[in-house]
């Protein structure tokens, strides 16, 4: 069967799954069966004659979408939060997963920006972390102190002025996506470029070892964060830029929705990262390394399992759920 053909021949029947997705068509669970039954079979059907089509890939994301609304209409017994965490986020993940690494290669170029620029710029630190804040970091440096900054304040004062302005922060790396992703990329840009410039200073300075078993004690948590909330505002961005077969109106609606709830599962991030930058990272360099190493690897082995290896784990054992539930 020629493909034009095969598109003419389905084309209402997956226009009518898109409605029941976006809930405008309401179905009962044994029609949803019945509905996800007949498009795995069009999916199976695109892959052996089309495998490099277009047609492929659109089935293939509404046949996720549909087993996504199956899940739904099934009754939550655990306490929501808990699901919204346990299954709902990492479900949404997956589904965006290419965006979390877009974000993630753009963190890591922006990044090597910043050292290359420190590197053949040596006033570029001045430019980028503040003429004050590199002398005051180069005296802790000559002190034998590189981490000496953290020690300012009390520490329940730091850890709430530092959480509050990590939240704010993530949330425009995330509201910035509405101008099409832009905003976030420049923001995103901005602080991926300080890390690199910071981090390539005390290598410059002889302190890079001091102060990753500093900073990067709540740095796991904080920048990773970042990140995801970078993933986040490119989700709003394409929703806006490339709305597919929706209404534009309503691929932001969609978009928005599944890029805030991905946001709201970094807050407890970002608040650990508080916690941890202002009761432990000023204790750096008393810690033994073995502590230092095994909170910042511990601290990057959760949150990377949560948001790389988890959502994969959970689409794997809905789908079989599913499966298991209609055969």
């Amino acid at each position: 069967m020629r493909e034009v053909y095969f598109i003419k021949q389905n084309k209402e029947k997956w226009l009518g799954i898109e409605q029941v997705v976006q809930g405008k068509i309401k179905k009962n669970p044994d029609d949803l069966s019945s509905l996800y039954i007949n498009l795995i079979n069009d999916l199976s059907f695109a892959q052996t004659y089309y495998p490099k089509s277009n047609t492929v890939v659109y089935l293939n994301h509404l046949s996720s979408q549909i087993f996504q609304k199956i899940y739904k209409t099934k009754r939550v017994e655990e306490n929501r939060l808990i699901y919204f965490f346990k299954t709902e986020v990492p479900l949404i993940v997956y589904e965006n997963q290419r965006y979390l690494i877009y974000s993630f290669l753009f963190f890591i170029f922006f990044m090597l920006i910043g050292v290359l620029s420190a590197m053949y710029d040596k006033d570029f630190a001045n430019l980028i972390l503040s003429e004050g804040y590199v002398n005051m970091t180069l005296e802790n440096i000559k002190n034998g102190n590189a981490v000496g900054v953290y020690q300012d304040g009390s520490t329940w004062g730091s850890t709430i002025g530092i959480t509050f302005n990590n939240i704010i922060v993530g949330a425009k790396l995330y509201i910035y996506g509405i101008t099409g992703g832009l905003g976030t990329l420049y923001l995103l840009m901005q602080n991926s470029v300080m890390v690199g410039t910071f981090q390539y200073f005390f290598y410059e300075h002889g302190a890079l070892g001091d102060s990753a078993r500093g900073i990067w004690l709540h740095g796991a948590f904080e920048i990773f964060s970042m990140v995801v909330e970078g993933m986040c505002g490119l989700i709003l961005g394409t929703s806006i830029l490339f709305p597919k077969t929706l209404s534009r109106f309503n691929s932001f609606k969609v978009g928005f929705k599944n890029s805030f709830k991905i946001f709201l599962s970094t807050v407890p991030f970002t608040i650990c990262a508080g916690i941890i930058e202002g009761y432990v990272t000023r204790h750096a360099l008393n810690m033994p390394l073995s502590l230092n190493l095994f909170i910042i690897f511990g601290c990057l082995g959760i949150i990377g399992y949560y948001y790389f290896v988890y959502p994969h784990i959970v689409n794997r054992r809905i789908k079989n759920t599913i499966n298991d539930a209609i055969l």
